[in-house]
């Protein structure tokens, strides 16, 4: 903030002192204002302690308990099979000395 003190016009009205924002502060909260404000409703969450908005198919209110659905052991298609080895691209010998 600004400090302005005390002061008397050109046309002799006198100004009390006063504080006043920086020029572009007002801008910059507004900013921030607004990136607060959407922080808030993107993370939407509860807040609580998970009790409110909890559904049960019993209707007490408690939730379900997790239940593992993983299959032991893990198998991945080919598992079994040997890995294909790479042929050659060409069937012409390739002579690689170079220095003839």
């Amino acid at each position: 903030m600004v400090a302005v003190r005390e002061y008397e016009r050109a046309d002799g009205t006198k100004v009390r002192a006063h504080t006043r924002w920086a020029p572009g502060a007002r801008n910059e909260m507004f900013k921030a204002a607004v990136f607060v404000a959407a922080v808030i409703a993107i993370g939407g969450g509860t807040g609580g302690n998970g009790e409110t908005g909890t559904a049960s198919t019993d209707g007490s209110g408690k939730s379900p308990k997790p239940v593992s659905t993983a299959v032991y052991p893990v198998g991945f298609p080919g598992w079994d099979k040997p890995a294909p080895r790479p042929s050659p691209t060409v069937s012409y010998p390739i002579r690689w000395d170079r220095s003839e």
